[in-house]
């Protein structure tokens, strides 16, 4: 089976090598030549544990390949994914230019029966306007094509995206026609061969299944940081709270840690452009503004933690661990530690940082405004305070006697709860975390 797929950021590369490595022949198409040539080359725009391997090895093979030219392969497939950027606007709501676009340029060029199939997060309604774009360049041509447009939103954890597509707990797929249900069963069927979990829908019922989806996980998130700073206010400990409901059936254990809030390319831009739609159909989604309202919050836990313990951080030196929105990615996009950062440097600390993975990332983002180190424990050097915003695993067990040695002060914020109180405050830290007093 051939397919094209628009777009090689985070969900185009990945869908692509998948379906590749399933043995698929996929062609990854993006405007961007620097990017395809890098690819060409085996060199890799994101980190995704395991994606690199599987690249190389489906270019080897033949099954995967890379272009700038949508027009020169849309003969051959049968099926085109657009994996495009949509982008929130100075409203929240998504931009949709790059996504009509390629509905432009399909219309305007194929010659035969495809699917068109929506894969980038778009609000309900889309792929009306896809479609109506569409007819309207074959109108202009004055050709009779058949085609489908297609909504399958992706569901992928960015450190584990290649599981979550190889092995999908389930498939969403909006269509309008039996042979739009009958092609996309036939590429998904190899992923499910012993438990077929695809469910076709309406359109725009898969659509809104994506956002409601992230919003839902999001509003877990800012329930437990609302959770765990009342906990800290009445003597609670937000962990054991955690234990206590997460035993609930009807509630699960999932997306009930605390921390300093959420961010990457998903959850704050789904959330705000779900609030936005809500907006334009004239309903306020008040649960989901409030979920916005308490992540903005919490980003500016950690900070706010640190003045409550040393007051004053003018001339004071900070180690940052963790600059990723979370571990086994190097995305900072709307990342706790970007503001985080931003606040001490306003307030004339020096600010040393250390990530396993987003240090290049970080220094593209805002430059040489801190300093880069090598591991932890260099990071740690001379520093008045430590700051934990990402729970890489390398961070769990630190050898904490050599920290000790290497500080000047020995103030501790754990932004993410994965410190044992008891030991460091032993060692003469002074120690907090989140929802605990």
């Amino acid at each position: 089976m051939k397919i094209a797929i628009v777009g090689t950021g985070y969900v185009g590369l990945v869908s692509g090598t998948c379906f590749a490595e399933m043995g698929a022949t996929v062609t990854c198409v993006d405007v961007d030549a620097n990017k395809i040539n890098k690819l060409k080359k085996g060199e890799m725009p994101i980190y995704e544990p395991g994606l690199e391997e599987l690249v190389k090895r489906n270019v080897g093979y033949g099954r995967l390949n890379f272009t700038t030219d949508l027009i020169e392969i849309l003969d051959d497939v049968e099926v085109v994914f657009s994996a495009v950027g949509t982008p929130p606007d100075e409203d929240g709501s998504a931009d949709l230019k790059y996504v009509l676009a390629v509905a432009k340029q399909f219309g305007q060029n194929i010659n035969k029966y495809t699917i068109l199939v929506t894969k980038s997060t778009v609000p309900v309604g889309t792929a009306q306007k896809v479609k109506a774009v569409i007819q309207e360049e074959l109108d202009k041509r004055g050709m009779d094509v058949p085609f489908d447009v297609a909504s399958n939103p992706e569901f992928l954890k960015e450190g584990a995206a290649i599981k979550d597509f190889m092995s999908p707990d389930r498939v969403v797929v909006g269509i309008e026609s039996k042979k739009a249900e009958e092609v996309m069963t036939k590429l998904y069927q190899p992923f499910l061969l012993q438990n077929f979990r695809v469910i076709f829908m309406d359109i725009p019922s898969a659509e809104m299944t994506k956002y409601a989806a992230n919003a839902m996980l999001a509003t877990r998130i800012s329930f437990m940081n609302d959770i765990a700073n009342l906990c800290e206010r009445v003597g609670a400990n937000v962990d054991h709270v955690r234990k206590g409901i997460g035993a609930d059936v009807r509630i699960g254990q999932k997306f009930l840690y605390a921390g300093c809030g959420y961010g990457g390319s998903c959850f704050p831009k789904d959330v705000k452009a779900l609030v936005r739609t809500g907006i334009d159909s004239g309903y306020h989604m008040e649960v989901i503004e409030a979920v916005e309202r308490v992540n903005d919050r919490q980003k500016s836990i950690v900070y706010d933690k640190l003045i409550r313990l040393m007051g004053d951080v003018k001339g004071k030196t900070i180690a940052l661990l963790g600059l990723a929105f979370k571990p086994d990615t190097d995305d900072m996009r709307e990342a706790p530690a970007l503001m985080v950062i931003d606040k001490l440097l306003k307030d004339g600390a020096s600010v040393r940082v250390f990530d396993p993975i987003a240090m290049n990332e970080c220094k593209r983002r805002i430059g040489d405004v801190v300093v880069y180190t090598e591991n932890l424990y260099d990071c740690a050097d001379g520093a008045d305070a430590l700051l934990l915003m990402t729970e890489w695993r390398q961070f769990r067990l630190p050898t904490w006697n050599v920290i000790q040695k290497v500080m000047v002060d020995k103030y501790v914020v754990d932004g993410r709860n994965i410190w044992n109180r008891a030991e460091l405050e032993e060692m003469g830290f002074s120690y907090t975390r989140i929802g605990e007093k």
